[in-house]
Parts: structure tokens; sequence; C-alpha cells
């Protein structure tokens, strides 16, 4: 059972704007990869649970609200959050709070013996990898800038290249989570 975070990001490292837009994204032209590890339907098929942040949580569901569509997930969704949040029907979202660590041990029961996706934000896959629980970051780099917004990951890791590849207009990279990584020990 591996843990990956698996996401887009503009060039300087955000994967939403200041407002947690991502009009920004949907303009690139990507193809899928041929590297199964790189590729979204590939992912799918290995996971048996998702875990994401309030934020990613609302964002997804205000869309799927407003264009009356379904819940595209068919496999538990986990939403970490100190909120209290309104479900989706027909949709089997689980609400937990506190450390990943104290909820992980479930959300993986919940996956059946298949992988774990954490979706987003980029805090929430920091928590899992401050914890020792991320495996591996899959990114698709987008060819624009924004300048400021939600991060990518906000924490110091040591992370190793696994794999790339140019898809459409995207670079594509899956990394290796080596762990935290610790401030330099010097001093300019």
């Amino acid at each position: 059972m591996r843990t990956t975070y698996y996401t887009a990001t503009s060039l300087d490292g955000f994967i939403a704007d200041p407002a947690d837009s991502l009009a920004w994204l949907f303009v690139q032209t990507h193809v899928e990869p041929d590297e199964p590890a790189l590729r979204y339907d590939a992912l799918m098929e290995r996971v048996g649970a998702l875990v994401m942040g309030a934020t990613t949580y609302e964002w997804i569901r205000d869309r799927v609200t407003a264009a009356e569509e379904a819940w595209s997930y068919d496999v538990p969704t986990w939403v970490l959050t100190h909120r209290d949040l309104p479900g989706l029907e027909g949709a089997d979202v689980r609400f937990a709070s506190g450390d990943v660590t104290a909820v992980h041990a479930e959300i993986e029961a919940s996956a059946g013996g298949r992988d774990l996706w954490v979706v987003g934000g980029g805090d929430l896959a920091g928590q899992y990898a401050d914890a020792g629980l991320l495996d591996d970051v899959v990114v698709s780099y987008a060819p624009v800038t924004l300048g400021e917004g939600r991060p990518l990951l906000p924490r110091r890791l040591q992370l190793r290249l696994a794999e790339h590849v140019g898809a459409g207009d995207f670079v594509c990279a899956r990394y290796l989570v080596d762990g935290p990584r610790p401030a330099p020990d010097w001093t300019p």
C-alpha cells in the first residue's frame, strides 16, 4: 500500500491561486503520459481511498453541486477538517479531525489494501510527509506562474526523482519521499 500526493502545480509552486481558483490550470494543454506511475487513470485503478483537506473538498463539492453532477469517486473519501461540513448525497465522504497519524489506520482500513491518494491541499500532504506516511509525490507542472497562492508543499522535504516526462504543455514527475529535510547547518 502506497500513499501518493498526486497534483498539478504552477511552475512557481502553487496548486491554487489566492482565491482558491484553478482556472489557470484548465486552459493548459495536457495529454496523459505513457508512464503508468504518472497517469491519472492508472492512479485511480490502484487507489482504494482518497484523503483531502476541507478547502479541496469544498472546491470539488461546489463544482459537483453547481453542475448537478454525481460525485466522480467510487472509493471512500476522507476529509480532514476542523469544521462541520455538509456531506454530498450519493458520495462516501467521511469527515475526521486531528493529527493524520490518529486517523491514518482507519483510512488505510477503508482502502481495503489498495493505495491512498492525498488529493490536496499541500499542507495536508506536508502533514503526511511529516508523519512519515507519504511515499511519493506525482506533480504535473503547468507552464504558468501565479506569483502567490496555495503552495504545493509548504515543508522542507528530501525527494528523489524517480521518473519524468513531457505531457502536452506539462512536465510530469514522480518523486520518492526520503523524509523531512533538515535546515542547513550554517549561517551566511
